[in-house]
Protein backbone atom coordinates (compact mmCIF):
# COMPACT_ATOMS: atom_id res chain seq x y z
CA UNK A 1 0.00 0.00 0.00
CA UNK A 2 3.02 2.09 0.80
CA UNK A 3 4.53 2.03 -2.73
CA UNK A 4 1.07 2.75 -4.27
CA UNK A 5 0.92 5.64 -2.62
CA UNK A 6 4.05 7.31 -2.96
CA UNK A 7 3.76 6.47 -7.31
CA UNK A 8 0.91 8.49 -6.78
CA UNK A 9 2.14 11.30 -4.97
CA UNK A 10 4.93 11.49 -7.88
CA UNK A 11 2.31 11.18 -10.54
CA UNK A 12 0.30 14.09 -8.69
CA UNK A 13 3.45 16.05 -8.65
CA UNK A 14 4.07 15.28 -12.64
CA UNK A 15 0.42 15.88 -13.17
CA UNK A 16 0.91 19.15 -11.65
CA UNK A 17 3.92 20.29 -13.43
CA UNK A 18 2.17 19.09 -16.52
CA UNK A 19 -0.81 21.68 -15.94
CA UNK A 20 1.59 24.45 -15.33
CA UNK A 21 3.52 23.83 -18.78
CA UNK A 22 -0.15 23.34 -20.70
CA UNK A 23 -1.50 26.68 -18.99
CA UNK A 24 1.76 28.77 -20.41
CA UNK A 25 1.64 27.16 -23.75
CA UNK A 26 -1.67 28.32 -24.15
CA UNK A 27 -1.94 31.63 -22.97
CA UNK A 28 1.36 32.25 -25.19
CA UNK A 29 -0.67 30.41 -28.14
CA UNK A 30 -3.37 32.90 -27.15
CA UNK A 31 -1.14 35.90 -27.14
CA UNK A 32 -0.06 35.31 -30.32
CA UNK A 33 -3.36 34.89 -32.21
CA UNK A 34 -3.86 37.39 -34.44
CA UNK A 35 -7.57 38.35 -33.43
CA UNK A 36 -8.55 40.99 -32.18
CA UNK A 37 -11.18 40.94 -29.50
CA UNK A 38 -12.62 43.93 -29.53
CA UNK A 39 -12.96 43.60 -33.31
CA UNK A 40 -14.38 40.26 -33.01
CA UNK A 41 -16.94 40.33 -30.21
CA UNK A 42 -18.16 43.85 -30.49
CA UNK A 43 -17.63 44.39 -34.61
CA UNK A 44 -15.60 47.43 -36.34
CA UNK A 45 -19.10 48.87 -36.68
CA UNK A 46 -19.42 49.62 -33.08
CA UNK A 47 -15.93 50.63 -32.18
CA UNK A 48 -16.57 53.57 -34.98
CA UNK A 49 -19.77 54.89 -33.36
CA UNK A 50 -17.81 54.60 -29.56
CA UNK A 51 -16.25 57.55 -27.76
CA UNK A 52 -12.21 57.01 -26.98
CA UNK A 53 -13.45 56.86 -23.49
CA UNK A 54 -15.63 53.75 -23.96
CA UNK A 55 -13.18 51.96 -26.37
CA UNK A 56 -10.68 52.32 -23.21
CA UNK A 57 -13.07 50.82 -20.93
CA UNK A 58 -13.87 47.90 -23.58
CA UNK A 59 -9.96 47.32 -23.82
CA UNK A 60 -9.72 47.62 -20.12
CA UNK A 61 -11.98 44.49 -19.78
CA UNK A 62 -10.51 42.35 -22.38
CA UNK A 63 -7.16 42.75 -21.31
CA UNK A 64 -5.85 44.58 -24.11
CA UNK A 65 -3.60 46.91 -22.50
CA UNK A 66 -2.22 44.62 -19.97
CA UNK A 67 1.02 43.00 -20.33
CA UNK A 68 1.41 39.09 -21.13
CA UNK A 69 2.95 38.44 -18.11
CA UNK A 70 1.25 40.41 -15.77
CA UNK A 71 -2.03 38.99 -17.08
CA UNK A 72 -0.93 35.05 -16.41
CA UNK A 73 0.32 35.95 -13.29
CA UNK A 74 -2.66 37.39 -11.99
CA UNK A 75 -4.61 34.25 -13.49
CA UNK A 76 -1.99 31.52 -11.90
CA UNK A 77 -2.53 33.40 -8.62
CA UNK A 78 -6.17 33.08 -8.50
CA UNK A 79 -5.67 29.69 -10.02
CA UNK A 80 -3.70 28.75 -6.83
CA UNK A 81 -6.41 30.07 -4.61
CA UNK A 82 -9.31 28.33 -6.07
CA UNK A 83 -10.62 31.11 -9.03
CA UNK A 84 -10.44 30.29 -12.22
CA UNK A 85 -11.59 34.18 -13.13
CA UNK A 86 -14.88 35.38 -14.88
CA UNK A 87 -15.80 33.94 -18.42
CA UNK A 88 -15.40 37.67 -20.56
CA UNK A 89 -17.80 36.17 -22.85
CA UNK A 90 -20.72 34.48 -20.58
CA UNK A 91 -20.41 36.91 -18.18
CA UNK A 92 -20.05 33.68 -15.81
CA UNK A 93 -17.24 32.29 -13.22
CA UNK A 94 -15.50 29.78 -15.34
CA UNK A 95 -16.10 26.96 -13.15
CA UNK A 96 -19.48 27.49 -13.55
CA UNK A 97 -19.60 27.21 -17.35
CA UNK A 98 -16.85 24.43 -16.99
CA UNK A 99 -19.04 22.81 -14.70
CA UNK A 100 -22.50 23.31 -16.64
CA UNK A 101 -20.97 22.40 -20.51
CA UNK A 102 -18.68 19.53 -18.93
CA UNK A 103 -21.81 17.92 -17.49
CA UNK A 104 -23.38 17.75 -20.86
CA UNK A 105 -19.80 16.43 -22.72
CA UNK A 106 -19.11 13.94 -19.87
CA UNK A 107 -21.70 11.27 -19.89
CA UNK A 108 -21.78 11.91 -24.29
CA UNK A 109 -17.76 11.21 -24.08
CA UNK A 110 -18.04 8.29 -21.42
CA UNK A 111 -20.36 6.03 -23.43
CA UNK A 112 -18.50 6.73 -26.48
CA UNK A 113 -14.85 5.38 -24.44
CA UNK A 114 -16.88 2.37 -23.25
CA UNK A 115 -18.30 1.78 -26.49
CA UNK A 116 -14.95 2.07 -28.49
CA UNK A 117 -13.17 0.06 -26.01
CA UNK A 118 -15.10 -3.30 -26.16
CA UNK A 119 -15.75 -2.46 -29.47
CA UNK A 120 -11.93 -2.89 -30.30
CA UNK A 121 -10.71 -4.93 -27.96
CA UNK A 122 -13.40 -7.21 -29.68
CA UNK A 123 -12.62 -6.83 -33.19
CA UNK A 124 -8.97 -6.94 -32.23
CA UNK A 125 -8.81 -10.26 -30.92
CA UNK A 126 -11.37 -12.02 -33.62
CA UNK A 127 -8.82 -10.29 -36.33
CA UNK A 128 -5.66 -11.45 -34.48
CA UNK A 129 -7.15 -14.91 -33.96
CA UNK A 130 -7.98 -15.40 -37.59
CA UNK A 131 -4.88 -14.16 -38.85
CA UNK A 132 -4.88 -13.81 -43.06
CA UNK A 133 -8.55 -15.39 -42.60
CA UNK A 134 -11.45 -13.17 -44.28
CA UNK A 135 -12.65 -11.95 -40.72
CA UNK A 136 -8.86 -10.32 -40.49
CA UNK A 137 -9.56 -8.61 -43.77
CA UNK A 138 -13.17 -7.33 -42.88
CA UNK A 139 -12.17 -5.79 -39.63
CA UNK A 140 -8.10 -3.86 -40.94
CA UNK A 141 -10.16 -2.78 -44.13
CA UNK A 142 -12.67 -1.49 -41.53
CA UNK A 143 -9.94 -0.07 -39.57
CA UNK A 144 -7.74 1.33 -42.04
CA UNK A 145 -11.27 3.11 -43.48
CA UNK A 146 -12.05 4.76 -40.61
CA UNK A 147 -8.67 5.75 -39.50
CA UNK A 148 -8.15 7.88 -42.74
CA UNK A 149 -11.82 9.70 -42.38
CA UNK A 150 -11.97 12.81 -40.90
CA UNK A 151 -14.37 12.60 -37.68
CA UNK A 152 -16.21 15.92 -38.57
CA UNK A 153 -16.86 14.04 -42.41
CA UNK A 154 -17.96 11.24 -40.72
CA UNK A 155 -20.19 13.37 -37.94
CA UNK A 156 -22.22 15.27 -41.01
CA UNK A 157 -22.55 12.00 -43.14
CA UNK A 158 -24.43 10.21 -40.22
CA UNK A 159 -26.14 13.97 -39.61
CA UNK A 160 -27.31 13.23 -43.32
CA UNK A 161 -28.52 9.86 -43.51
CA UNK A 162 -30.08 9.30 -40.46
CA UNK A 163 -31.37 12.76 -39.03
CA UNK A 164 -32.08 14.36 -42.62
CA UNK A 165 -33.07 11.47 -44.91
CA UNK A 166 -33.83 8.50 -42.33
CA UNK A 167 -35.34 11.15 -39.85
CA UNK A 168 -34.60 8.47 -36.91
CA UNK A 169 -32.72 11.54 -35.02
CA UNK A 170 -32.54 15.00 -34.32
CA UNK A 171 -30.49 17.37 -36.33
CA UNK A 172 -28.66 19.18 -33.48
CA UNK A 173 -28.62 19.95 -30.08
CA UNK A 174 -28.64 18.18 -26.51
CA UNK A 175 -32.51 18.86 -26.01
CA UNK A 176 -35.68 19.25 -27.79
CA UNK A 177 -35.64 22.96 -29.27
CA UNK A 178 -38.12 25.08 -27.02
CA UNK A 179 -38.77 22.71 -24.53
CA UNK A 180 -38.52 23.72 -20.53
CA UNK A 181 -35.58 22.15 -18.81
CA UNK A 182 -37.99 20.77 -16.02
CA UNK A 183 -39.90 19.13 -18.67
CA UNK A 184 -36.79 17.61 -20.68
CA UNK A 185 -36.81 13.59 -19.53
CA UNK A 186 -33.22 11.42 -19.43
CA UNK A 187 -34.82 9.39 -23.00
CA UNK A 188 -34.78 12.98 -24.88
CA UNK A 189 -31.08 13.38 -23.64
CA UNK A 190 -30.51 10.12 -24.79
CA UNK A 191 -31.94 10.70 -28.41
CA UNK A 192 -30.29 13.69 -28.90
CA UNK A 193 -26.62 12.03 -27.67
CA UNK A 194 -27.23 9.36 -29.86
CA UNK A 195 -25.18 10.77 -32.98
CA UNK A 196 -22.50 12.03 -31.51
CA UNK A 197 -21.87 9.46 -29.03
CA UNK A 198 -21.46 6.95 -32.20
CA UNK A 199 -19.51 9.16 -33.95
CA UNK A 200 -16.84 9.33 -31.48
CA UNK A 201 -17.36 5.52 -30.64
CA UNK A 202 -16.99 4.12 -34.38
CA UNK A 203 -13.58 6.57 -34.88
CA UNK A 204 -12.21 5.64 -31.67
CA UNK A 205 -12.29 1.44 -32.24
CA UNK A 206 -9.87 1.64 -35.05
CA UNK A 207 -6.49 2.68 -33.30
CA UNK A 208 -7.32 0.33 -30.22
CA UNK A 209 -8.58 -2.68 -32.69
CA UNK A 210 -5.06 -2.64 -34.81
CA UNK A 211 -3.08 -2.22 -31.73
CA UNK A 212 -4.82 -5.37 -30.00
CA UNK A 213 -4.62 -7.27 -33.99
CA UNK A 214 -0.90 -6.76 -33.65
CA UNK A 215 -0.54 -8.08 -29.83
CA UNK A 216 -2.77 -11.11 -30.22
CA UNK A 217 -0.70 -12.31 -33.36
CA UNK A 218 2.43 -12.81 -31.50
CA UNK A 219 0.49 -14.36 -28.64
CA UNK A 220 -1.00 -16.76 -31.55
CA UNK A 221 2.46 -16.92 -32.66
CA UNK A 222 3.93 -17.82 -29.20
CA UNK A 223 5.35 -21.17 -28.25
CA UNK A 224 3.07 -21.93 -25.58
CA UNK A 225 0.26 -21.49 -27.48
CA UNK A 226 1.26 -23.69 -29.75
CA UNK A 227 1.63 -26.62 -26.89
CA UNK A 228 -1.82 -25.63 -25.89
CA UNK A 229 -2.60 -26.54 -30.09
CA UNK A 230 -0.52 -29.97 -29.70
CA UNK A 231 -2.71 -30.72 -26.58
CA UNK A 232 -5.69 -30.42 -28.34
CA UNK A 233 -7.38 -27.13 -27.04
CA UNK A 234 -9.62 -25.47 -29.32
CA UNK A 235 -9.30 -21.97 -30.95
CA UNK A 236 -11.42 -20.44 -28.71
CA UNK A 237 -9.89 -21.93 -25.32
CA UNK A 238 -6.69 -20.35 -26.39
CA UNK A 239 -8.11 -17.01 -26.87
CA UNK A 240 -10.11 -16.94 -23.76
CA UNK A 241 -7.38 -18.89 -21.43
CA UNK A 242 -4.48 -16.90 -22.89
CA UNK A 243 -5.20 -14.10 -25.62
CA UNK A 244 -7.20 -12.16 -23.47
CA UNK A 245 -5.27 -12.45 -20.12
CA UNK A 246 -1.86 -11.49 -22.58
CA UNK A 247 -3.51 -8.67 -24.43
CA UNK A 248 -5.65 -7.05 -21.45
CA UNK A 249 -2.27 -4.81 -20.13
CA UNK A 250 -1.91 -3.19 -23.98
CA UNK A 251 -5.83 -2.75 -24.27
CA UNK A 252 -5.66 -0.61 -20.99
CA UNK A 253 -2.78 1.30 -22.21
CA UNK A 254 -4.73 2.10 -25.47
CA UNK A 255 -7.91 2.23 -23.88
CA UNK A 256 -7.19 5.14 -21.54
CA UNK A 257 -4.57 6.44 -23.84
CA UNK A 258 -8.10 7.48 -26.37
CA UNK A 259 -9.15 9.50 -23.57
CA UNK A 260 -7.19 12.53 -25.12
CA UNK A 261 -8.64 11.31 -28.81
CA UNK A 262 -11.90 11.28 -27.75
CA UNK A 263 -11.54 14.70 -26.26
CA UNK A 264 -9.73 16.20 -29.52
CA UNK A 265 -12.95 14.39 -31.45
CA UNK A 266 -15.78 15.66 -29.56
CA UNK A 267 -14.62 19.51 -30.17
CA UNK A 268 -15.71 18.37 -33.82
CA UNK A 269 -18.49 16.30 -33.14
CA UNK A 270 -20.16 18.59 -30.99
CA UNK A 271 -19.31 21.83 -33.28
CA UNK A 272 -21.43 19.50 -36.60
CA UNK A 273 -24.32 18.68 -33.88
CA UNK A 274 -24.54 21.90 -32.31
CA UNK A 275 -24.18 20.19 -28.93
CA UNK A 276 -23.86 22.30 -25.94
CA UNK A 277 -20.78 20.82 -24.44
CA UNK A 278 -16.95 21.46 -23.23
CA UNK A 279 -16.00 21.42 -26.86
CA UNK A 280 -18.31 23.75 -28.39
CA UNK A 281 -17.34 26.17 -25.17
CA UNK A 282 -13.85 25.95 -26.28
CA UNK A 283 -14.64 27.09 -29.50
CA UNK A 284 -16.56 29.42 -28.47
CA UNK A 285 -13.56 30.74 -26.54
CA UNK A 286 -10.93 30.34 -28.77
CA UNK A 287 -12.68 32.25 -31.36
CA UNK A 288 -14.10 34.65 -29.16
CA UNK A 289 -10.68 35.65 -27.33
CA UNK A 290 -12.03 34.62 -23.86
CA UNK A 291 -8.97 33.76 -22.39
CA UNK A 292 -9.82 32.46 -18.72
CA UNK A 293 -12.42 30.50 -19.91
CA UNK A 294 -10.15 28.47 -22.31
CA UNK A 295 -7.33 28.37 -19.95
CA UNK A 296 -9.89 26.70 -17.60
CA UNK A 297 -11.29 23.96 -20.22
CA UNK A 298 -7.36 23.52 -20.76
CA UNK A 299 -6.66 22.72 -17.95
CA UNK A 300 -9.65 20.95 -17.05
CA UNK A 301 -9.10 18.65 -19.88
CA UNK A 302 -5.06 18.05 -19.40
CA UNK A 303 -6.09 16.74 -15.60
CA UNK A 304 -9.05 14.74 -17.24
CA UNK A 305 -6.66 13.17 -19.76
CA UNK A 306 -3.72 12.79 -17.07
CA UNK A 307 -6.30 11.02 -14.47
CA UNK A 308 -6.99 8.54 -17.06
CA UNK A 309 -3.43 7.60 -17.41
CA UNK A 310 -2.97 7.40 -14.14
CA UNK A 311 -5.74 5.20 -13.45
CA UNK A 312 -4.18 2.82 -16.34
CA UNK A 313 -1.19 2.26 -14.12
CA UNK A 314 -2.89 1.89 -10.84
CA UNK A 315 -5.01 -0.98 -12.61
CA UNK A 316 -1.83 -2.65 -13.85
CA UNK A 317 -0.42 -4.03 -10.49
CA UNK A 318 -4.41 -5.24 -10.29
CA UNK A 319 -4.35 -6.69 -13.17
CA UNK A 320 -0.78 -8.53 -13.03
CA UNK A 321 0.32 -9.42 -10.18
CA UNK A 322 4.05 -9.48 -11.31
CA UNK A 323 4.08 -5.86 -11.64
CA UNK A 324 2.24 -5.64 -8.08
CA UNK A 325 5.19 -8.07 -6.92
CA UNK A 326 8.08 -5.81 -8.44
CA UNK A 327 6.76 -2.52 -7.83
CA UNK A 328 6.68 -3.62 -3.66
CA UNK A 329 10.38 -5.06 -3.75
CA UNK A 330 11.37 -1.55 -5.03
Amino acid sequence: MKHRLQFAGKKLVRMALLLLGVSIVTFLLMCASPLDPLQTNVGQTALGSMSPEQIEQLEAYWGVGTPPLERYLGWLGDVLHGDMGTSLLYRQPVLTVIGQRLGSSLWLMLCAWLISGVLGLALGVISGAFRGRWPDKLIRGYCFLISSTPVFWLAILLLLVFSVWLGWFPIGFSVPAGMESASVTMADRIHHAVLPALTLSITGVANIALHTREKMVDVMESDYVLYARARGESRLSIVLRHGLRNVALPAITLQFASVSEIIGGSVMVEQVFSYPGLGQAAVTAGLGSDLPLLLGITVVTAAIVFAGNLAADLLYGVIDPKIRRRAAGR
